[in-house]
């Protein structure tokens, strides 16, 4: 994620933030994927430059969520095509945190126009559709072939009612927002189907707790210590085991076109407690038994 304070802007932001993740490693053997926060100071130039330092750059309407402030006021292609363009061509995929300043439960359907207009004036542009919420979203995919899309564990679990039908849940609060009921049920579907266009995008955020449970709270959900546990209790759930791994791996390897080190994950069936916090941030599901383990 290049949002952060100040922004990943330049090839200088991006080796130094890799360095930082690799050093936070120690001795595991990690390859980190680094983007690039898009500004309108990009050129060819720089593009050409850095193209072999990362996988894709980074869309931020400004001031839509967390650290975005010096994301793009409007998506004019008259001023910005020029960086599209660029991207096509040097075969740079363009991930879009999608979303208007508009009523909150509409930002994401709004922003639809934004993306039908990228994606049929820049065909060769590879798109991602970042953590998608809406039926809206999906039924995009199978309209450009230069759609794709990332979906959140909390957003195949959680809808709006959960984050605020009752007492107000700061830690299921994120952006974009959780939605209906009939939403969610689309993401099920494409995701329990490991639709070709889609893959798993965790979006977690350690917001520590006291930025949570606060007036003004961070946007975020961390889910990244159980995401793989709770897809798995998910999948089988649905009779879909059989996809988990073309929805957390397969999918995004073949969009990206990347080739991996091989790793094995092993998961198995037994009672896990998600404990209630992992140093200073409260995880999804905090507290709660799930039914798969890492072993």
């Amino acid at each position: 994620m290049p949002n952060l304070v100040p922004p990943i802007m330049t090839k200088q932001d991006v080796i130094a933030y890799k360095s930082r993740i690799k050093q936070a490693m120690w001795d595991e053997e990690f390859t980190p994927y680094m983007t690039l926060f898009f500004h309108d100071g990009l050129t060819r130039e720089i593009l050409e430059d850095i193209k072999d330092e990362i996988l894709a750059i980074k869309l931020y309407p400004a001031g839509i969520t967390t650290n975005s402030e010096w994301g793009v006021e409007s998506i004019d292609i008259n001023k910005l095509g020029h960086i599209f363009q660029a991207m096509s061509d040097f075969g740079i995929p363009l991930c879009v945190h999608g979303e208007t300043d508009g009523f909150v439960m509409d930002r994401e359907k709004e922003f639809g126009a934004v993306y039908e207009l990228l994606a049929s004036n820049f065909p060769d542009l590879k798109i991602i559709m970042e953590h998608i919420t809406t039926a809206d979203s999906v039924a995009l995919l199978d309209k450009y072939p230069n759609l794709y899309a990332t979906i959140t564990l909390h957003h195949l679990y959680i809808t709006l009612d959960d984050v605020a039908g009752g007492m107000l849940q700061p830690h299921l609060f994120c952006k974009p927002i959780a939605k209906r009921y009939e939403d969610r049920a689309a993401l099920l579907q494409v995701a329990l189907a490991a639709h070709p266009k889609v893959m798993f995008g965790s979006d977690s955020a350690p917001h520590p707790q006291h930025a949570k449970e606060c007036s003004g709270c961070a946007a975020g959900v961390f889910t990244a210590p159980i995401a793989l546990q709770m897809l798995a209790m998910l999948f089988e759930k649905h009779n879909k085991l059989d996809n988990l791994q073309k929805f957390v791996s397969d999918n995004a390897r073949g969009i990206y076109n990347i080739k991996t080190i091989e790793k094995e994950i092993i998961l198995v069936k037994e009672e896990f407690k998600v404990p209630e916090i992992y140093g200073t941030v409260v995880p999804f599901n905090a507290g709660n038994i799930i039914d798969w383990k890492i072993a």
